[in-house]
């Protein structure tokens, strides 16, 4: 059973509307910059367009940014890049853009026509037709496929790339959608299929449905032929949660061992509640696990923290667990679990997947990526390494549930990406396909050092650097990192940053903070709210190695980051600027004082606080960015960087930021694509601007 067949949305899978961020956040007279929050007003996008013609003035006009362009686009939209595909009945599926698939379309061909140098290729649905049918700015979010015959699938489109989409059926094999079949208008919704004429829909069903953070909290079942209108509701929660999402439960042959609501009381913690004949039922978990597939019969649990369900029976956090699933079915309430995998020291769990009778397990150990494959036999688990190149970030690509074959992505900084499949009848492991090198990485190496941080945690970070580089402080070098939501900074081969900055002559750094998910939940939980500052200690202290080392120096050093990382690049910035000679501020959080009011702000109260509670607004005020930029202090100029599209970290916090910075009378840059989501791109001319601006900024403050 793949991730697929448990229809939980992923924590960040969708945002508030503008229509209700705006409503949440009129402009108050505490804040001159709050009318920019108004995500669609005419006065703020007025603002915004001139803001991008000054930054076109500064970066296109530079001579280097066409050739940033070209090149990075050429790598985008390369013919030979890995076409990455999802394992299903009738075939491999791809979706795939490039020059003349600007929007992109859905392919699928042959495990043996995958197999060689050019595939050939049958187009199952033109993004790219359709949007030009329809006159609709559609792009392409994925599809949820009814098992075991995958044919029936809810297409899932946005507009211009926000959270927020319409889900619409599509008949595989006819290549068309399904006359008369489900269609879901916009909304931020959650779908799941029950059987071919049921689904369980989480939507925003009219006033009074969706919690603070913009989310739904009412599960309702839709009948083929029914209107909204005319759903079954069959769970409610709470609006001072944070989202309630339907879940099946499915083995490998498509069959359903259970449905229900994934309760999410805040964005770490969930209950999940079996809707039985007689009623919901709580299952009785820790707040902080999650059902993770059925395979041999077994159903998989994630954990995330340390728990005792009976006497003598205890797990650590970032263990894998299984029940017995027949002894689950009939007593979900009794049932105990036994332990598949914990992790060691410096290791953590990475990805958990299925075939139709193998477990996948891929784990981090010291950031550096190892797999396994599992067989539950004679009432044991046997693990059995796979055999994957060393030192490099492993990650499942595709699995089957038709037998036990799958495919593994294999990466590094330096090592371009090559994708592993699995023989389903041997086990054995070959290399299927393997991308060009995209730059030059030859006269590069990869280094992984520890920096202190102000407590006395040693923080590890790699450093990507050419080999001839003189320790004196000289070369160029963007520090990059993240640091939030147990998200793990792993190596991983990029063409387009090897090529603008590698390859002529500079580093990257990337930190491994505390808050990320590197080294497991603990890692993560230690800075959190209250302690939230924690992480921008690290990032400082990783600076400060990478200059004491003389790797590079303030002059030359720049940081870089989104979303969370973006913050992460605010704080920076405020609190120690004289570090820093550039910023790149991605898609960020800056003002952390009403986050909470902004896009899907509420839902991350459980990662920074909540600043309507006095005491928890005392340590946010601490570091909050935006309310740190103050007069008579000098900034290293920053490039802030956001989309109109973005319905999940609001667009507002980056315009607010320049806005500041030009009351204050300091240099900045600013871009605002139109469209792009949270990607802040929604096609490859568009991710190829994205980079030949940043790069050609970088270029100009860190190199000339």
């Amino acid at each position: 059973m793949k991730y697929r067949k448990i229809v939980v949305a992923g924590l960040f899978a969708f945002a508030s509307l503008g229509s209700i961020v705006s409503a949440q956040t009129a402009p108050g007279a505490d804040d001159p910059n709050e009318w920019l929050e108004e995500i669609e007003g005419a006065k703020p996008l007025a603002w915004a367009r001139a803001e991008n013609e000054k930054t076109f003035g500064v970066l296109q006009k530079d001579p280097r940014y066409q050739a940033y362009y070209n090149e990075a686009l050429q790598i985008l939209q390369a013919k030979d890049r890995i076409p990455f595909v999802s394992i299903r009945p009738d075939g491999l599926y791809n979706f795939w853009q490039d020059q003349e698939h600007v929007r992109g379309v859905l392919r699928r061909t042959s495990l043996a026509s995958y197999r060689t140098a050019t595939p050939q290729w049958e187009t199952v649905l033109d993004i790219d037709a359709l949007a030009k049918s329809e006159n609709a700015n559609w792009v392409y979010q994925g599809s949820n496929c009814l098992p075991p015959e995958d044919r029936r699938c809810l297409v899932v489109l946005s507009n211009g790339g926000k959270d927020a989409n319409v889900v619409r059926e599509f008949d595989m094999v006819e290549k068309r959608f399904v006359e008369g079949g489900f269609n879901l208008p916009e909304a931020k919704q959650t779908v799941a299929w029950v059987d071919a004429d049921t689904l369980l829909v989480a939507r925003d069903w009219g006033e009074g449905t969706l919690t603070k953070s913009g989310y739904p909290f009412v599960v309702k079942e839709l009948k083929r032929g029914q209107t909204l209108d005319q759903a079954r509701e069959v769970y409610r929660g709470s609006p001072n949660e944070n989202r309630a999402d339907p879940f099946v439960l499915r083995d490998s042959a498509g069959k359903v061992h259970g449905i229900g609501v994934s309760r999410g009381i805040n964005f770490f913690e969930r209950e999940f509640v079996l809707l039985t004949p007689k009623g919901p039922v709580s299952l009785p978990l820790p707040r902080k696990a999650s059902p993770s597939g059925i395979v041999d019969g077994r159903l998989l649990v994630t954990l995330r923290e340390d728990w005792s369900p009976a006497p003598n029976l205890k797990f650590k956090s970032d263990s894998l667990l299984s029940y017995d699933l027949a002894e689950w079915k009939r007593g979900p309430l009794k049932a105990l679990p036994s332990l598949v995998f914990a992790p060691g020291p410096r290791q953590t769990l990475g990805g958990v997947a299925t075939t139709k009778d193998k477990l996948l397990l891929t784990i981090l150990d010291n950031v550096r990526g190892q797999a396994f494959a599992y067989d539950y036999t004679g009432g044991a688990w046997k693990k059995t390494p796979v055999a994957l190149p060393k030192n490099a970030t492993i990650s499942v690509a595709a699995a089957s549930d038709d037998d036990n074959s799958a495919m593994f992505s294999v990466t590094d900084y330096l090592t371009p990406t090559t994708l592993w499949y699995m023989d389903s009848a041997t086990g054995n492991v070959a290399t299927l396909k393997s991308s060009p090198p995209r730059f030059d990485a030859s006269k590069h190496m990869i280094e992984q050092f520890e920096a202190t941080s102000k407590d006395g945690t040693k923080i590890p970070y790699f450093v990507v650097r050419p080999k001839n580089m003189k320790f004196d402080g000289s070369t160029p070098t963007l520090l990059n990192g993240y640091g939030g939501f147990q998200i793990p900074q792993v190596p991983g081969y990029s063409g387009t940053m090897g090529k603008l900055w590698l390859e002529r002559g500079n580093s990257w750094v990337v930190a491994n903070l505390r808050g990320g998910g590197e080294f497991g939940p603990s890692w993560h939980q230690t800075a959190q709210g209250a302690n939230k500052q924690r992480t921008w200690d690290d990032f400082i202290a990783v600076a400060e190695d990478v200059i004491r080392r003389k790797i590079t120096s303030p002059r030359r050093l720049g940081v870089v980051g989104g979303s969370q990382g973006g913050l992460l690049v605010g704080t920076a910035i405020t609190q120690r600027p004289e570090l820093f000679n550039a910023a790149i501020v991605q898609v960020p959080l800056f003002d952390m004082l009403r986050y909470n009011k902004m896009g899907a702000g509420a839902s991350w109260i459980g990662e920074y606080g909540d600043p309507e509670k006095p005491e928890q607004r005392a340590w946010i005020e601490g570091y909050s960015p935006y309310q740190k930029l103050v007069a008579g202090k000098t900034y290293p100029m920053p490039f802030f960087l956001t989309s109109t599209k973005d319905d999940r970290v609001h667009p507002g916090h980056g315009r607010k930021a320049a806005a500041k910075m030009a009351a204050l009378g300091q240099p900045y840059l600013y871009y605002e694509n139109m469209d792009g989501g949270h990607a802040a791109a929604a096609n490859l001319p568009e991710s190829a601007r994205f980079y030949a601006l940043q790069y050609t900024y970088a270029t100009q403050r860190l190199v000339d």
